[in-house]
């Protein structure tokens, strides 16, 4: 359940204990595509990323569709069920081959009252997704379509949580990407070539995203 990592105390394994301490689960695959759940669906499981990609998009009375967040293995989702939501707010859909653990709402809120170190960890998932939706917020409303590429970019590699100069995400299409910044796919195209002739961003098959694109973010 815990992990040792040298010269610090062991760290709670969220996995291990989902996997481990008797939580009633069931481990759910879908392919690339595949909808996971659907915005409107009554709202009875909270889902743990355990492999692979998930888009989070909501679609207005009009049609029109907006991605909200891109998760990664470690993230949960449909969370809102267990603060008494009773219908998904957003459709969830695998950008990628995709494992996840699902796990209903009651045996969700046990597992909580009952480890504390899962409920701390699942009160800091919780307060780090809302700082991320102030967050998003801000950067809509103050920042370039380019500063906000870059932002993307680099929550989507998971920028600061590794020691990493460079690191590999799956290839994101430029309409998804489009979508999250809320701008055109021309404008992406635009500034994804730019960032690749800067030396920020590598991308054949897969993308390789460079720490040194944070310059793009904290320039004035």
């Amino acid at each position: 359940m815990a992990r040792m990592k040298s010269g610090r105390k062991p760290s709670f394994d969220v996995e291990d204990y989902l996997n481990t301490a008797g939580i009633a689960r069931k481990i759910v695959n879908y392919r690339k595509g595949q909808i996971i759940f659907s915005q409107g669906d009554q709202s009875r499981t909270v889902l743990y990323l355990q492999q692979g990609g998930v888009k989070l998009t909501i679609t207005s009375s009009r049609g029109k569709e907006a991605v909200i967040a891109l998760l990664c293995p470690g993230d949960f989702l449909g969370e809102g069920c267990i603060a008494g939501q009773p219908f998904r707010i957003a459709t969830a859909t695998a950008v990628q081959p995709t494992t996840v653990l699902a796990i209903g709402k009651q045996e969700m809120i046990r597992g909580i009252h009952e480890e504390h170190q899962f409920s701390d960890r699942f009160v800091s998932h919780m307060i780090k997704r809302n700082v991320r939706v102030e967050e998003d917020l801000a950067d809509q409303l103050f920042n370039s379509s380019e500063r906000r590429l870059a932002r993307t970019l680099l929550l989507i590699a998971r920028y600061g949580k590794e020691d990493q100069p460079e690191k590999i995400v799956a290839r994101i299409s430029q309409e998804t990407l489009a979508e999250m910044i809320g701008t055109t796919r021309s404008r992406v195209s635009f500034f994804m070539n730019k960032f690749r002739k800067l030396g920020y961003i590598k991308y054949n098959g897969s993308l390789r995203i460079n720490s040194a694109l944070l310059r793009v973010v904290l320039r004035d």
